[in-house]
């Protein structure tokens, strides 16, 4: 009797092969070749799910973004205001291997999305979602008396979402071993300022 695969398991071993593929080699050595062999797939086992590298980058991209969004939504249940916000950047902050490889595969995903216009729709779209999720934490921070500062919730949402994706870049560029120092500090630095009365 011929063995049943369930398609979206293997999609998900694919693209969780592509992670550690890209995380270990760089994007331009990841080839199809190398991602099935870490799968452990034949080659021509990728085609009918990913026909390109390109379509297994974006779904990869998704994966990661849905994989730390299960996270935030895990860590900010019951919880509002600061400690949600807290929460929330915790789970982007690149503070242990696996985020930092997640780094890893968002970063190639923007190279790609600044000459493909619907790369950088989906990239829009995940950083609005973002965006809006720190500004609601904001929001409701301001409303119980947490935050004092002058500056409205929204440009505080874009200078803090800014914040969290330079952390990545800086994580994914450190040499090995090596994790950008203090990223705990620079969070808790934000949020002080977000207290202080203007």
């Amino acid at each position: 009797m011929p063995k049943i695969v369930d398609h979206d398991e293997r999609r998900l071993e694919l693209v969780d092969a592509t992670w550690r593929t890209i995380a270990r080699l760089g994007i331009e050595s990841a080839t199809m070749r190398e991602i099935a062999t870490e799968a452990g797939f034949a080659n021509g086992a990728l085609k009918p799910y990913f026909p390109t590298k390109d379509t297994l980058l974006t779904f990869a991209f998704g994966h990661v973004f849905n994989r730390t969004n299960q996270r935030i939504a895990d860590v900010t249940a019951g919880k509002s205001g600061i400690p949600a916000l807290r929460a929330f950047c915790l789970e982007v902050l690149p503070l242990d291997e696996e985020r930092v490889n997640e780094a890893r595969i968002v970063i190639p995903f923007w190279q790609k999305a600044i000459n493909d216009p619907a790369k950088a729709a989906i990239h829009r779209e995940s950083m609005d979602q973002w965006h809006g999720a720190i500004q609601g934490y904001l929001a409701q921070a301001r409303e119980s008396g947490g935050i004092r500062a002058a500056v409205d919730d929204s440009t505080m949402a874009h200078h803090l979402l800014n914040m969290l994706l330079g952390t990545q870049i800086a994580a994914a560029l450190a040499p090995e071993g090596r994790a950008e120092p203090d990223l705990l500090e620079q969070l808790e630095g934000f949020l002080t300022l977000l207290r202080t009365a203007s």
